[in-house]
């Protein structure tokens, strides 16, 4: 006999996902403002930065409409097609936004180097007005966001943009100061470039992290031997685990597979209760199929050793 234990993939969590979509709701609202005020200031003080910055702005409003999107769609329920539902969608958010912010690094340094080989003009104390109001509405927005983007990819990204705004309003309210204070403009695209070197590091590792999980890597920190012996301090009659599977459906929910051969004199029931116990407690993994085996290995002929 082979028991197996499927546990459920579609039960509610807490109410973090609709906090989630609220706060990148506010975010997108500050966003979209500002950017039609940079475009019109931009227009009026003849300054092509405010108006390149507005772009970058456009680029962050899409990208967090898209993580914005994508939170309402994990909410769906599962489905015939999508067993697991919708929640991965936030993943592939969080990737896409990576690969956007990436594009938006090469753009500024682009630009920057562009505007080093021939500067432009700037009416200085209208941009630094208007930067300082970017500064100030960026901050609202990293403290609507804040503390929620560690163990969530998709708020992780649209984080990293209201960052990469912050960075781009800093930046452009001192080379405003120092524009006024010297005339020197070839300040605005040499902080430009040290804006772009602070945001991809980051820009990367969320791809690359998002990536991962979309590859079915395993999850960071996962260990086989550390289960292996975790589950036979834990587990009575344990004689051996494989076929051991781990992967990530988002970045708070970690999945697993595995084949548990147990004593034959042991009690099934009771080794499948004490491993599923044992992954919660000890691992953090609530969502697992386990295969329960006396003797040879289902999915093959040799012995389970």
């Amino acid at each position: 006999m082979t028991p197996h234990s499927h546990a459920p993939h579609d039960h509610p969590h807490d109410h973090e996902p609709l906090r989630d979509e609220r706060r990148l709701a506010w975010t997108l609202a500050l966003t979209v403002g500002f950017m039609a005020v940079e475009v019109v200031g931009g227009w009026l003080a003849g300054s092509l930065a405010l108006i390149a910055d507005a772009g970058h702005m456009l680029t962050d409003a899409a990208s967090i409409s898209l993580a914005w999107f994508a939170l309402r769609l994990a909410r769906l329920p599962s489905d015939r097609r999508r067993s697991y539902g919708y929640q991965r969608l936030t993943v592939l958010a969080a990737f896409v936004n990576g690969i956007v912010l990436i594009g938006a690094v090469i753009w500024i340094a682009v630009e920057a180097f562009g505007r080093l080989a021939a500067p432009e003009t700037v009416n200085g104390r209208l941009m630094l007005a208007i930067a300082v109001g970017g500064a100030l509405v960026n901050l609202i927005g990293m403290f609507v966001l804040r503390g929620h983007g560690h163990d969530n990819l998709t708020m992780r990204s649209a984080y990293l943009h209201v960052l990469s705004d912050l960075l781009g309003s800093v930046a452009a309210v001192v080379a405003a100061i120092v524009i006024l204070a010297t005339g020197w403009v070839r300040i605005d695209p040499l902080l430009s470039l040290l804006v772009a070197v602070l945001i991809v590091r980051s820009a990367v590792a969320l791809v690359r992290e998002s990536g991962h999980i979309l590859m079915e890597g395993a999850p960071e920190g996962f260990d086989v031997e550390k289960l292996r012996t975790e589950l036979r301090s834990c587990v009575t009659g344990l004689i051996d685990i494989h076929h051991v599977h781990a992967w990530s459906l988002t970045s708070r929910e970690t999945l697993l597979t595995l084949h548990a051969r147990i004593d034959e004199r042991a009690d099934a029931a009771q080794a499948l209760a004490a491993i599923k116990v044992c992954l919660a407690q000890h691992f953090g993994i609530e969502h697992s199929t386990v295969q329960i085996e006396a003797e040879r290995c289902a999915d093959g002929t040799d012995p389970c050793a």
